[in-house]
């Protein structure tokens, strides 16, 4: 278990997350009551057969209990839980199959617990779903059930949503975050407490990427050095110390990070090929032994990584071989492993080696192949696998696109 205490942010999060779910799915009127665990791909049939012949996917993102995707055409799918409006259809039906969101052209698409953020191919950057503390940076609180702009800029590059919280980065270097702020995790200070439109972190004009957590951001800025923010209750900044940050510091002196990911409390990230991890590790998620790590552990020793994501308490990667491996918390077959059993050491997903660096993981885990094709696992109570079915799944399964 994770230690956490009634009034530790993290456990107060997951908590939340269950009951949003289990009014989604009540509300939708597909109550499930136990949900079966299955070690193996759907039954060939016409599902899988229309699998086959969908079209490549480009990019995945797992939200709460949500998924989204990008095939190359440049069309958005969502499907999965949509209590808020997450799946940007109109509507706040479940959905077990894939359903697209408007006409429009995408780039790329990032989900947070309730809400989802994309960003065109004109540039403009979009937000829907759940928006009662500013996340969607429309300048309101309401929630919303299909895309609405953030703004009239142009120029959006990456976007990172998070439970409560978003951030993104322009072409021009800038980051900007939005959303709640009440651990600092907007990177602009102690206040506001809740922000509805985008502010600008600092003044800083070399920002790569950014990843958003339960209350911490992290991001890379163009020279390779990497910054953390917000809360480091369990040494998830990785500065050594736990408390908060209230602006971006610098994790160590590395010049060599090329991919981060924030997790609800726990960090990974890649440099130089190698994978280190740190923040709270009670699930395994570190991917090491022991408890909590205030400061970068590298996992293992190979230097053949080359993404990492983390979400909720479980973490995954692939490797430069085309292998994808998962550990940390497996109550929902999340891992991947065809077990429930949770890991404190990567564990190879199968023994393919086609897959890329597009994976994604929370309670529920996406990857894409080289081919093209998507793959879902792990929890399924909202329909967020795909497959048409509320059946969890411990081992990957194809997701058919129209």
């Amino acid at each position: 278990m994770s230690g956490h205490q009634d009034g530790r942010p993290g456990a107060r999060w997951r908590r939340a997350t269950r009951r949003l779910a289990a009014a989604a799915a009540f509300c939708a009127g597909s109550v499930v009551l136990t949900a079966a665990v299955t070690a193996g791909p759907a039954t060939a049939g016409t599902a899988e057969r229309a699998a086959l012949a969908a079209p490549a996917v480009s990019s995945v993102t797992t939200g709460g209990a949500h998924t989204c995707a990008i095939p190359t055409d440049g069309a958005l799918w969502c499907w999965g839980s949509n209590y808020g409006g997450q799946l940007g259809d109109g509507t706040t039906t479940n959905r077990s199959t894939p359903a697209r969101v408007g006409t429009a052209t995408w780039a790329s698409v990032d989900g947070g617990s309730g809400h989802t953020c994309a960003i065109r191919t004109d540039g403009t950057l979009w937000c829907w779903g759940s928006n009662f503390r500013g996340q969607l940076g429309d300048g309101s609180t309401t929630s919303r059930s299909v895309p609405v702009q953030v703004g009239t800029a142009t120029t959006w590059a990456r976007v990172s949503a998070g439970p409560s919280h978003t951030c993104g980065v322009r072409t021009d270097g800038t980051l900007w975050c939005w959303g709640f702020n009440r651990t600092s995790q907007l990177g602009v200070g102690a206040s506001p407490y809740v922000a509805t439109t985008p502010l600008q972190v600092g003044t800083a004009t070399t920002w790569a990427s950014v990843s958003t957590g339960f209350a911490h951001t992290c991001g890379i800025r163009t020279d390779g050095t990497l910054w953390c923010w917000g809360l480091s209750s369990d040494g998830q900044l990785g500065l050594g110390t736990l408390g908060s940050q209230t602006t971006p510091a610098q994790v160590g002196t590395a010049t060599t990070w090329s991919s981060v990911a924030a997790g609800y409390a726990h960090t990974c990230g890649v440099r130089s090929g190698a994978l280190w991890c740190w923040g709270e590790n009670g699930y395994g998620q570190l991917g090491v032994g022991g408890n909590y790590q205030a400061a970068p552990v590298q996992v293992g020793t190979g230097t053949t990584w080359s993404r990492v994501d983390a979400s909720s308490d479980t973490s995954c990667a692939s490797r430069t071989d085309g292998s994808l491996w998962c550990w940390g918390k497996n109550g929902s077959g999340q891992v991947g492993d065809g077990t429930t059993t949770h890991r404190s050491a990567p564990t190879r997903v199968g023994t393919e080696t086609t897959w890329t660096a597009g994976v994604a993981v929370a309670d529920h885990g996406c990857a894409i192949r080289t081919d093209g094709g998507l793959w879902c696992w792990g929890d399924n109570s909202g329909g967020q696998l795909g497959d048409g079915s509320t059946v969890q799944r411990s081992t990957p399964a194809q997701v058919p696109l129209p």
